[in-house]
């Protein structure tokens, strides 16, 4: 059952080195039932008008949310940063959730880029305290040039994990997405969005709207939590 979003995001500054600072935004409804760390995606920053939205529907769950800015994003840099400087914000991100509200299960991920940099992280030494992670359209290749190469890694994750994705995502064929996923076991879930590209816009066509289609994320999020516990 939905409830109401009582709060509105609150800014906070999570260090991630002793020179390294970055935004974040903690948006906690009175009655969480659990946090999802959010991560965004390479070209657009945590308040980006999808991750408001998503975040917004989240709190109509019960879902806390944890938003925050890379380094490089936080700098207004296009470039990402390295590897290691992502996965240490990423450790960074899921500590200061832990700590904001300790009694509340704790998820990662998050949007494309983000959710890949947090699986990484992930397979490289366990994200203390998370019990599973969300994918918000996994880039599993660049568009036009497919490829499992960069799913690799997920073999080394053993925690649950939840995919989202789009059926007409240019960043993850169908075709190569499947398999991955099924080979990754009962650990892995996938949720295909009907028409959604990797923004998960749809078009008018289809009888959906954009904002239909982030109420089904949420819900799906929701339901998934739920059996994480």
């Amino acid at each position: 059952m939905l409830g109401t979003m009582r709060a509105e995001p609150k800014s906070l500054q999570l260090e991630v080195s002793p020179d390294i600072r970055v935004s974040a935004l903690w948006q906690q409804p009175d009655d969480a039932m659990a946090c999802y760390v959010l991560a965004h995606g390479a070209g657009a920053g945590m308040s980006h008008a999808f991750l408001e939205a998503m975040a917004a529907e989240l709190a109509a769950h019960r879902i806390a949310t944890l938003r925050y800015q890379f380094p490089y994003m936080e700098r207004r840099s296009r470039r990402p940063d390295s590897a290691s400087v992502c996965h240490d914000t990423v450790r960074a991100a899921v500590a200061t959730a832990q700590t904001l509200d300790p009694r509340l299960p704790a998820f990662a991920g998050g949007k494309s880029f983000g959710g890949r940099m947090t699986s990484q992280a992930q397979a490289a030494a366990p994200l203390p305290g998370v019990r599973g992670l969300v994918f918000l359209g996994f880039p599993l290749h660049p568009a036009g040039k497919p490829s499992s190469q960069r799913a690799q890694h997920l073999r080394q994750i053993h925690i649950p994990m939840l995919f989202l994705q789009g059926s007409r995502d240019a960043l993850a064929e169908p075709g190569l997405l499947e398999p991955v996923i099924s080979g990754l076991g009962r650990q892995a879930t996938l949720r295909t969005v009907e028409d959604a590209d990797h923004s998960y816009h749809v078009p008018r066509s289809s009888g959906t709207t954009d904002g239909q289609v982030r109420a089904v994320l949420a819900n799906e999020i929701a339901g998934w939590m739920r059996t994480a516990f």
